[in-house]
């Protein structure tokens, strides 16, 4: 951590913004050989087991009673179960940069459940016209009107609903854990640790539905990199970035820290283009372009108090 702390923050930031873009470059790469409640739950064990470590080795001490654990469960369900799922799904369906837009709708997605859900968070003329200016650009982004070239809507509303899973679960950890102290790398690492057999007892089920293994046994050149995707998703897309998200909210706050958020499918889809060679059409831009807008229309003005950026 001393090293760290050594580094400007602006390299932090964009090692933050280069490690979660590409999240959705190494969920495709998995997909060649990996079922994606597979991926999913490898995913999420892999980084409780990264997160656990790590915060046993900077002596970071867990929560110890029970409640505070159950609260945690609930949140971890939207923070780390159901988009971790809804964007590896998402993606056997439409590209790794259109999954990324989806997951750019958090931060409007948050402003939204905490109107419906935090008697303390007001409607203002700034949050309203966000959520408004960012549902056209997810509208946008769907290219209802077109019967050809649109992307596929049942695959782009699955990544939306990981977007949303992340706005309602931050919402729920601000209104379920107000009053509880669960500092630094035990929050995330507990997080992980409750989602862990939630991923686990749906991989079960989906395997009792179509037969175990869930996917046909695919050739070793296959799967290596399957796994080697999944490794790089648990050890460097959480644990790794979680450090690195936590030196640069203490260099300069959770505000500029959280601006991170909007440059993940900006990455997502340069990585997309250069190396899965995926092309969105000018209305996927478009759209994108101003879902990313209203995030920052909501940024505008200091946050009040801090959150960690959702991971992809």
């Amino acid at each position: 951590m001393s090293i760290l702390q050594r580094v400007p923050w602006q390299l932090l930031w964009v090692a933050l913004a280069l490690v979660w873009g590409s999240s959705f470059l190494w969920m495709k790469v998995a997909l060649e050989a990996l079922h994606p409640m597979q991926l999913s739950t490898l995913r999420v064990v892999v980084a409780a087991a990264t997160l656990l470590l790590l915060a046993v080795a900077l002596r970071q001490p867990l929560p110890r009673d029970g409640r505070t654990w159950a609260l945690l469960a609930v949140c971890s369900f939207f923070l780390t179960a159901l988009p971790f799922t809804a964007f590896v799904v998402a993606e056997t369906r439409i590209s790794s940069g259109l999954a990324a837009i989806g997951n750019a709708v958090t931060p409007i997605a948050t402003v939204l459940f905490a109107l419906l859900l935090l008697p303390s968070d007001r409607p203002t003329p700034r949050k309203l016209t966000a959520v408004g200016v960012g549902f056209v650009g997810v509208v946008l982004v769907a290219e209802p009107w077109a019967s050809e070239g649109a992307p596929d809507l049942v695959g782009f509303l699955i990544a939306l609903a990981g977007g949303v899973s992340y706005g309602i679960g931050w919402t729920l950890n601000r209104r379920l854990l107000a009053g509880t102290e669960v500092p630094g790398l035990a929050h995330p690492t507990a997080l992980m640790l409750t989602g862990a057999p939630m991923t686990i007892a749906a991989l079960l089920v989906w395997s009792a539905i179509e037969g175990w293994p869930p996917l046909a046994p695919v050739a070793t050149e296959q799967l290596l990199p399957a796994l080697g995707a999944v490794a790089v998703l648990g050890v460097v897309g959480t644990g790794v970035a979680y450090i690195l998200q936590f030196e640069v909210v203490r260099s300069v706050g959770p505000t500029i820290s959280a601006t991170v958020t909007y440059f993940i499918p900006v990455v997502a889809v340069g990585l997309g283009f250069l190396v899965l060679h995926e092309r969105l059409g000018a209305w996927q831009l478009i759209g994108a372009a101003v879902v990313i807008g209203a995030g920052l229309l909501i940024q505008g003005r200091r946050a009040r108090k801090p959150q960690a950026a959702p991971a992809a």
